[in-house]
């Protein structure tokens, strides 16, 4: 076992030094934790906000329920949430998601009728995933990339197809 301390490294037999100079050992941990805080407040800015109490009392429900552990990231959340949806309403932002289906693989030419279309679009399609659901119903997830635009006009005419049970996009952007 290996102790890193200081500019220093003491082996689990060196622990008698350790504890004899345990005094600075403790002041360097405290001056590397306070270095730590300050970069990390750095990063961070810290602002008040006035709500009203049953508005409070909602939020905290609400961020209870969904296992948020303080505010703080829940409104953080709820930030980068609402900056992704004014995000994709610009048609050419470039964006990534996916394209969730269930389908009839039995309905008439929708296998090869997706196929084409895949090949249609190598470019927006980074990849697939298929699954046999029972002998009739498949599900496959899309994973797309490119312009808004592109992304919902092809999703929309996939689940516009004969055959396909449920369709659902999924978009957010590359960076948050």
């Amino acid at each position: 076992m290996i102790f890193a301390v200081a500019p220093f490294l003491f082996s689990y037999h060196d622990k008698e030094y350790v504890f004899k100079n345990l005094g600075v050992i403790k002041k360097f941990i405290i001056v590397l934790r306070l270095l730590i805080k300050r970069v990390t407040m750095e990063k961070i800015v810290r602002f008040g906000v006035s709500i009203e109490p049953d508005l409070l009392e909602k939020f905290d429900q609400i961020s209870k329920t969904k296992g948020y552990s303080n505010r703080s990231e829940a409104i953080r959340d709820m930030i980068r949430e609402r900056l992704v949806l004014e995000h994709v309403k610009n048609p050419t932002a470039d964006v990534i998601g996916t394209l969730t289906m269930v389908y009839d693989h039995h309905a008439g030419p929708l296998t090869d009728r997706l196929l084409e279309i895949q090949h249609d679009h190598y470019q927006e399609i980074l990849t697939t995933t298929h699954i046999h659901i029972d002998h009739n119903t498949c599900l496959e997830v899309l994973v797309l990339q490119g312009k808004m635009q592109d992304i919902q006009k092809l999703a929309d005419t996939i689940k516009a197809l004969k055959g396909i049970k449920h369709g659902e996009l999924v978009i957010t952007q590359r960076t948050i």
